[in-house]
């Protein structure tokens, strides 16, 4: 029985719902922990390092400076070191430039969500998306559905549809909708959570096809408050066997995990899939949670940008540029 359900994009509506089994996905997690569902506060997860990387675990509310388009904000929600409720989303590229890296990203993710999710407590989802986007598994806290849907990855050939990206020597069709898979990993499968909620994105970073644009991504991600991680992962023999080189599309990955407070990390013989899944697991348990109601004129309609920063000299926060009010 082929458990997987495909996620379309309607070309009249900007995404099909398509989640089932929500309630009982939902089922004993803490809801108590969470600083704030009101409509009228924002909330912002920060991370923050010093000069040399590390992260800084010891700042009270008073070292944050928040601001609203300039304007000044009062923060009146803080917790350090952030023990909200989790939900993270592994959306991992399977199309035909990712086929020699599947079996790596299988184990190294299996290890992640083991080591991430607390029982009773956090969530995970895992999406393929090459030229479809297909939900692996739903909404669970149970690593034994995790892991068994880890071991549905693989690389497709597909007819249905063409694509504008590069055609390999095989003849098969490929595309990689990543902005796609973001949008609807946000928009529907993150924007009903609670707590914390973060995507880790797998793939070369190339968009080949997807039907919303970059930005529209990410303002689906600050719509559902979802901090994107991307680890750009890719084979360089693919790319040398097509005549070209896999070196531009970093700066897709770089733009929405900057704009939405997340990170970027790019997979090297120094730096495997495994070690920055430690690093980004170590992002998310060091988190500070940042909320405050606009005011002083702030909170209009459409995109408003935020600024957040320390009182200490020299430390560099890591969180989202800006938000869009309820109802833009």
């Amino acid at each position: 029985m082929d458990r997987r359900k495909a996620i379309s994009l309607l070309a009249t509506s900007a995404a099909t719902p398509w989640l089932n089994g929500r309630a009982d996905a939902q089922e004993g997690i803490q809801e108590d922990a969470v600083i704030s569902v009101d409509v009228n506060v924002v909330n912002i997860l920060a991370t923050v390092r010093d000069g040399k990387g590390g992260l800084v675990k010891d700042l009270s509310k008073d070292d944050f400076i928040l601001e609203e388009n300039g304007k000044r904000q009062t923060i009146r929600y803080f917790a350090q070191q952030a023990d909200l409720p989790l939900t993270v989303g592994l959306l991992v590229d399977t199309s035909v430039s990712q086929e020699r890296l599947i079996g790596e990203e299988q184990r190294a993710a299996g290890q992640f969500f083991s080591q991430v999710l607390r029982l009773d407590k956090d969530l995970a989802f895992l999406i393929s998306f090459d030229i479809n986007i297909e939900l692996l598994q739903d909404l669970t806290g149970s690593q034994r559905l995790l892991e068994r849907a880890l071991g549905d990855l693989q690389v497709e050939s597909s007819s249905r549809g063409m694509h504008p990206g590069p055609v390999p020597s095989s003849g098969r069709k490929v595309g990689t909708a990543l902005f796609d898979a973001v949008y609807l990993a946000s928009d529907e499968m993150m924007r009903q959570q609670v707590g914390r909620k973060a995507v880790v994105l797998i793939s070369d970073g190339m968009d080949y096809g997807s039907r919303v644009s970059r930005e529209e991504a990410i303002e689906a991600s600050h719509k559902s408050d979802v901090v994107v991680y991307g680890v750009r992962y890719y084979d360089r023999g693919f790319y040398y066997r097509q005549g070209g080189f896999g070196g531009g599309g970093s700066g897709a990955l770089k733009k929405m995990a900057r704009e939405t407070g997340g990170n970027v990390f790019e997979v090297s013989r120094k730096r495997t899939l495994r070690q920055i899944f430690d690093e980004i697991q170590n992002e998310l348990r060091n988190q500070y949670s940042i909320g405050f109601s606009p005011e002083g004129g702030a909170g209009g309609s459409g995109r408003q940008e935020i600024s957040v920063r320390t009182r200490r000299k020299g430390l560099k926060v890591q969180a989202r540029t800006g938000y869009y009010p309820k109802g833009s």
